[in-house]
């Protein structure tokens, strides 16, 4: 929806005062203009002699598109009276959207609150002044935000429950005292003074072994941390600078052995997952006074979308003329590049409003470097270049889509599931954090830790810092699934990573919204409990397949599993393996010194030969990382 960011400075010398930098808060927010063309809005505060706070805003206007709802937004301490700047004690900027902003207003207003605007950011406000921080427990949406209280002269940073928002941040301490600085996006941060650009050995390891994940806090630098996922962060200018500043959880999603699982059919789990994702996708569509799309791969998950949409729309619950987006690439051998064959026919079933675009694999080598610009922190995934270029597209007709990401984390759609689960029936051994990362390990991690020795330069050599953070989240009882484990990690931690802040990159580059009903909370919750042999059932996604027949052909529903395809990242060959080359061999790469020769070289030698566990090239992840790193000057 929109673009954050902000400063707040604190002085523990009494000779020091801190001064509002409107010139660095105006940077920043030029940095990530991209995230909101509509409108721009800068608030400063000196709290005290000894303080200083600004907040900056981008809006992409989605809900109540007035002045109303410019941002930041302010409210008084008494809600019920007239707003002004000498009564107001918060102020809001946000980015995102709360899709039960409207049961919540009307829960508000019986409180005594006054609205001045129809937006969801004024729910917030209001929400705030009524919970205070539990408030947070009451929204349902996507958000990352910052909350200024004025009377305690404490500032907070929220984001959502599965990271979908996102929200960068650094705390840098002098002798002055401390200045913490967030934003939505990294790079907004590097216009931040004395900013160090020293790598975080850790996120390197996480980045290598995890298909580009770096879990939260980490990021690939070691001054910028994000929040994580389903957590506030609280900062007063009371607070000791010795104080460990951390965030604190408001949710959870527990494992599988620590819930009472009801006892009930594959017919009820199927009718429940259906109900729930029905109303993720109404919310999502209705929470809008500008038009929605769909993205439309021709995969399960993007069809069961416009299935579920065509029936509210059949039964009159959402008015508007279904439009759907889908593109594709050239094919390289036997890798196709689109899938369109499928995607036509769900145009033609539900007589959508359709466009369609095929991208040449030379306009796609053109507009890589815009794709990895357009990267907060580098990202693997071979779609990304896809989601930039449709996302330019869709941009010229809505600024709201809907897209399927999420629902093969939470349903168990890829194939690693089903190889751990099928290794973990054959286990004897007695279920422990190491042994049950071990069976995760085989088929999920990308690499070993003794390859990463032979490709990462000694100086970023150290632990198995992956393996350590795996073991730390497993929560395991006697009794456990190792394959629900993983779910439940990857649908709270690793999910935030891959794929969602890709799409969320992607689309925002181009002032575009995307909105991912598989992630709604009630239907992860609910996902979470059913026994994973339902989910794994038809090689993956068995509910949702059992629940796709209502729709789809059986020979639609079960063909093999495809991805968004992006065949010449895969198979990387001519122009893609010149340029690829050239970022490697650069000076700066040389400068750098991150990779071992010897590992590079065998790379470019026999690029197609060199894929990981889940079959992403290794070429392509070592060259987007020194691509990103020189895009965005990373000295």
């Amino acid at each position: 929806m929109c673009g954050i960011c902000g400063e707040f400075i604190t002085s523990i010398s009494s000779a020091y005062h801190p001064q509002i930098s409107a010139e660095l808060i105006s940077r920043m927010s030029q940095r990530m203009a991209h995230r909101g063309p509509d409108a721009q809005g800068i608030f400063q505060q000196q709290p005290t002699p000894h303080s200083a706070l600004s907040f900056g805003h981008r809006r992409l206007s989605i809900i109540d598109l007035s002045e109303k709802s410019t941002q930041p937004m302010l409210l008084p301490e008494d809600s019920t009276i007239a707003k002004n700047t000498e009564q107001n004690r918060w102020a809001l900027v946000f980015n995102g959207c709360i899709y039960n902003y409207r049961e919540l207003r009307q829960e508000l207003s019986k409180l005594g609150a006054i609205f001045n605007s129809t937006s969801d950011t004024e729910v917030i406000l209001h929400a705030w002044q009524h919970w205070g921080e539990k408030c947070v427990e009451k929204l349902d949406g996507m958000f990352a935000f910052a909350i200024w209280d004025a009377k305690q002269k404490a500032l907070y940073l929220v984001r959502d429950r599965f990271g979908i928002k996102p929200m960068y941040y650094t705390i840098q301490q002098t002798k002055q005292g401390m200045a913490l600085r967030f934003s939505s996006t990294l790079p907004s941060l590097l216009e931040c003074p004395e900013i160090s650009h020293q790598l975080n050995s850790q996120a390197l390891h996480f980045m290598y072994h995890l298909h580009a994940v770096t879990p939260a806090p980490h990021t690939i630098l070691k001054s910028i941390k994000k929040l994580p996922p389903a957590s506030f962060l609280k900062i007063s200018q009371q607070q000791s600078l010795d104080e460990n500043i951390q965030p604190q959880r408001y949710w959870h999603l527990p494992p599988q052995h620590q819930i009472n699982i009801p006892k009930q059919s594959l017919e009820d789990w199927q009718k429940q997952s259906e109900e729930l994702l029905l109303q993720a996708v109404k919310k999502r569509l209705l929470a809008a006074d500008v038009p929605v799309g769909i993205l439309l791969s021709g995969g399960l998950d993007s069809s069961l979308i416009v299935a579920l949409a065509d029936k509210l729309h059949q039964q009159g619950e959402w008015q508007q003329k279904l439009h759907t987006y889908s593109i594709g690439f050239e094919d390289i051998g036997d890798e196709k590049g689109s899938e369109f064959y499928y995607s036509d026919q769900v145009v033609k079933q539900f007589q959508t409003q359709h466009h369609r675009y095929q991208i040449p694999n030379d306009d796609v080598l053109k507009r890589l470097p815009e794709a990895i610009d357009a990267m907060s922190e580098p990202m693997f995934g071979q779609d990304c270049i896809a989601f930039y270029l449709l996302s330019q597209q869709v941009a010229k007709h809505t600024k709201v889509v809907l897209s399927g990401q999420g629902a093969d984390e939470v349903f168990a759609g890829y194939f690693w599931f089903q190889q751990i689960y099928q290794q973990q029936q054959q286990a004897t051994n007695n279920f422990t954090t190491s042994s049950a990362y071990e069976q995760i390990a085989r088929y999920y991690i990308d690499r070993t830790h003794d390859e990463w020795q032979t490709m990462i330069q000694p100086q970023w050599h150290g632990e198995d810092f992956t393996a350590q953070w795996f073991k730390k989240q497993l929560s395991l009882s006697e009794n456990n699934n190792v394959t629900a484990e993983l779910l439940r990690i990857d649908a709270t931690s690793l999910i935030v990573d891959d794929p969602v802040k890709r799409v969320d990159n992607m689309t925002m580059a181009w002032s575009l919204e995307a909105r991912v009903p598989f992630l709604d909370t009630q239907l992860v919750e609910h996902a979470n409990q059913i026994p994973v042999e339902h989910r794994l059932m038809h090689n993956g996604k068995g509910v949702l397949k059992n629940i796709a027949k209502s729709w789809f052909s059986d020979d639609f529903i079960f063909r093999k599993k495809g991805y968004f395809p992006m065949p010449a990242l895969k198979y990387v060959r001519g122009e893609f393996l010149e340029k690829m080359s050239d970022t490697l061999t650069a000076t700066q790469a040389r400068q750098r010194g991150i990779f071992q020769p010897k590992y590079i070289d065998n790379l470019l030698k026999n690029p197609e030969q060199n894929l990981t566990r889940l079959q992403g090239s290794k070429l392509w992840h070592c060259a987007l990382l020194e691509w990103w790193l020189q895009s965005n000057n990373i000295k």
